[in-house]
C-alpha cells in the first residue's frame, strides 16, 4: 500500500469538508488538494480557486499536479460530465458518469427506472404543462408531493398539505420557472419516518455505508420551510438490521442492478432517501453523490480507510468496513433569513473553543477572519456513546459559537433521543 498518494476533492461545502476530514485520517494519503473549497477546509487541504463546473480547468489541474484521485462532492460537478472527463483523460475519478447521474438530475428518469425494475416507491404522473398538473392534483387526496424534475439544491420539493400550498408550488415550477424550464413528477405521499441510506458502489457491487436520518425544516418542532437540511443523526434506532437489510438487497443493490443492465453502471456514493412505511423501505428519492448534512456524521464513524474504499470502487474490487459503535449528532448554524436571502460577512468568534467536530458549510476567510459566506455556514458534529450523549456534546459545542447572524434548532435527533431514553 503506497503512502504517498494525492487526492482532489471538488466543492465547498460541509459535506466535502467531512470528506476532507475522512481522507485526512487515510494512511495512504499525503496531500489533499480542495477545490474551491472553504475557510474550514483550508485547515486540512490546500484549497484551489478553481469553480465546481469548471471542468477543463480541474482536469488540467488534476493532469498537472500528479493527481493519483479525484473525489466529487456537488451533483452540479456531476451534472455537467466530470466523470466522463476525467476518465476520457485516463485520470481516476470517484463520481458516477452523467448518464449515470441522471438518477438524480432527473426525478422522472429515476421514477421510470424504478418501475422497470420493481423498486418499491410512490406512484407518481410527471407534467410540463401546468393546467393539466394543477387538474390532477384536484382529483387526488391530500397531501400532495410536488417535485421539481431537475436539480434544484434540496429545494425543490414540496409537501403541499393543502390545494393552496400545491398550486403555489405548481406555479412556481411551471410558470414563474423558479428553478429554470423543466417537468414536474407529482408523487403520492408516503407515511413514515425518513431515513438516508448511502451505498459505494461500483457497478453490481454495493458497499453500505452506516445509515443516518437528517431534518429539512428550518426551525425546532419540525416547522418553517423545508432546507437544504438543517442537522443529522447516525446511528438511527428505528432502522432495525432487518429493515437495513431489506433497503440493501431490494433498493440499493436493485439499483445498482438496473443501472448496469441498462448500460449505465453507477461508480460513486448512491443515495437512497427512504421511507419506513407500513409495507417496508420504499425510495423517496435518490441522489448521486454523499448527502449534506448526513455526510458530516456517517464519514466520522468509519474507522477503516477511505481512500482504500473509494480506489476499492474505482477498481471494481471488494472493500469491508469497519463501523465505530459510537453516535454522532450535528447541528447546523445557519445565517438567519435561510432559506430565503440572508446576510453573508459577519464574523465568527469561538471556534478555537469547540471541543467536537466542526464542519465549515459556508465560510470565507476575509481581514484574518473567518466569516460567514453561506445560507448554512456550520455543522457541530457531538459524538457519544448514544445519542442523547452525542447531542449535549453538540450543544455545547454550539453555545461556545459566537455570531450575531447565526440561527439553528435545538431539537436534532428528537425522535431517536426520544426512543433512545
Amino acid at each position: 500500500m503506497a503512502a504517498d498518494k494525492k487526492v482532489m476533492v471538488v466543492g465547498s461545502g460541509g459535506r466535502c469538508h467531512a470528506i476532507v476530514d475522512a481522507l485526512s485520517r487515510s494512511p495512504q494519503v499525503t496531500k489533499i488538494y480542495c477545490a474551491p473549497g472553504n475557510a474550514g477546509i483550508a485547515e486540512q487541504a490546500e484549497c484551489v480557486p478553481i469553480g465546481v463546473t469548471n471542468i477543463d480547468a480541474l482536469v488540467g489541474f488534476a493532469r498537472d499536479n500528479g493527481i493519483d484521485m479525484t473525489i466529487v462532492g456537488p451533483e452540479a460537478s456531476l451534472a455537467e460530465g466530470i466523470a466522463d472527463r476525467f476518465e476520457a483523460e485516463g485520470l481516476k475519478i470517484f463520481g458516477p458518469t452523467k448518464k449515470a447521474a441522471r438518477i438524480e438530475s432527473s426525478k422522472e428518469y429515476a421514477k421510470q427506472l424504478m418501475e422497470r425494475h420493481n423498486i418499491p416507491t410512490a406512484g407518481y404522473k410527471a407534467f410540463d404543462n401546468y393546467d393539466e398538473a394543477w387538474e390532477y392534483v384536484k382529483s387526488r387526496p391530500l397531501p400532495a408531493v410536488v417535485k421539481y424534475d431537475g436539480l434544484a439544491a434540496g429545494k425543490g420539493v414540496v409537501v403541499a398539505t393543502t390545494y393552496m400550498e400545491a398550486e403555489a408550488a405548481l406555479r412556481d415550477m411551471l410558470l414563474d420557472s423558479a428553478f429554470g424550464d423543466g417537468r414536474v413528477v407529482i408523487e403520492d405521499f408516503l407515511d413514515g419516518p425518513e431515513f438516508s441510506f448511502m451505498c459505494v458502489v461500483s457497478g453490481r457491487k454495493v458497499y453500505p455505508l452506516a445509515v443516518a436520518q437528517d431534518h429539512k425544516r428550518a426551525y425546532d418542532g419540525d416547522k418553517g420551510p423545508n432546507t437544504g437540511g438543517m442537522g443529522a443523526y447516525s446511528p438511527v434506532p428505528f432502522v432495525t438490521e432487518e429493515v437495513r437489510q431489506t433497503a440493501l438487497h431490494d433498493i440499493m443493490q436493485r439499483t445498482a442492478d438496473a443501472l448496469a443492465d441498462e448500460g449505465v453502471p453507477f461508480k460513486g456514493v448512491l443515495y437512497g432517501g427512504l421511507v419506513l412505511t407500513d409495507e417496508g423501505p420504499k425510495v423517496i428519492e435518490f441522489n448521486a453523490r454523499f448527502g449534506d448534512p448526513e455526510t458530516e456524521v456517517v464519514l466520522p464513524r468509519l474507522e477503516s480507510d477511505i481512500y482504500e474504499l473509494f480506489d476499492a470502487a474505482c477498481e471494481g474490487r471488494d472493500c469491508p468496513t469497519q463501523w465505530s459503535d459510537d453516535a454522532c449528532l450535528g447541528i447546523v448554524m445557519a445565517s438567519e433569513g435561510y432559506p430565503g436571502s440572508y446576510p453573508k460577512g459577519t464574523v465568527i468568534e469561538g471556534l478555537d473553543k469547540v471541543g467536537c467536530k466542526v464542519y465549515h458549510m459556508g465560510t470565507a476567510r476575509k481581514d484574518g477572519k473567518i466569516v460567514t459566506a453561506g445560507g448554512r455556514v456550520l455543522m457541530i458534529v457531538g459524538r457519544g456513546s448514544d445519542l442523547p450523549e452525542a447531542r449535549m456534546d453538540a450543544l455545547e459545542g454550539v453555545k461556545l459559537v459566537e455570531c450575531a447572524t447565526l440561527f439553528n434548532r435545538t431539537d436534532i435527533g428528537h425522535q431517536a433521543v426520544e426512543i433512545e431514553k
